[in-house]
């Protein structure tokens, strides 16, 4: 398993799947991560309407939620608005991290695509690409067009990680919480951290595999 993360960068942009991103988050505070969190406007609009947790406008207030919802120790997330230029994510020789949008808007794919960096969030992409460093990108539309799909090639090509928010179903899921946990738990082994809530493939919960 890779080196675990000390620091993740989380951001959270327009697309359906909030759950994913605010559960990714417990977990990685749960893991003992540091967390920089970004939250597009649309975003915004999203949480507010699949879930009940209500966040505010301003970074500070989103900081002081989102540490309440997910019992995140002092300083432990902290939350940067869309144009803080001076953020770590915002440039290469920043604190080194991974980068996952979660959930990730096709709008967003293609800023990445396309090198744009209008908004922090697309800057720090812009970085984890530049930089080599993971990329991981939750997107949540479906079906997809040619153009999503050339960019989702284009990314793959650049070091990116695309993975689709598309629960399977052998581990015979009881809730959407249960569903949500797959995706999370993808995530998490990907970024080399520690997760049980789905055992792995070979593995049933509570056991290892036989040799």
């Amino acid at each position: 398993m890779a080196e675990s993360p000390a620091v993740v960068n989380l951001a959270f942009t327009g697309a359906s799947g909030a759950q994913y991103g605010l559960r990714l988050l417990q977990c990685l505070v749960a893991n003992q991560c540091r967390v920089n969190v970004m939250v597009s406007r649309a975003a915004q609009v999203v949480i507010a309407t699949e879930t009940d947790f209500r966040l505010p406008g301003s970074p500070p207030s989103m900081k002081e939620a989102f540490t309440e919802y997910t019992g995140a120790a002092d300083g432990q997330i902290q939350v940067f608005g869309r144009e803080e230029w001076f953020s770590p994510p915002a440039s290469g020789s920043g604190e080194k991290a991974p980068l996952v949008v979660c959930p990730c808007s096709t709008g967003t794919l293609s800023a990445l695509a396309t090198g744009a960096s209008n908004n922090l969030i697309e800057r720090a992409g812009d970085v984890a690409l530049k930089e080599r460093r993971q990329l991981i990108l939750v997107l949540r539309e479906s079906p997809y067009s040619e153009v999503h799909l050339e960019n989702m090639l284009k990314l793959t090509r650049m070091g990116a990680v695309i993975m689709p928010a598309s629960p399977g179903f052998y581990h015979k899921p009881e809730s959407v919480d249960d569903l949500v946990d797959f995706m999370v738990a993808r995530i998490l082994d990907h970024l080399g951290l520690e997760q049980t809530m789905v055992p792995r493939w070979g593995e049933s919960k509570g056991s290892t595999v036989q040799e």
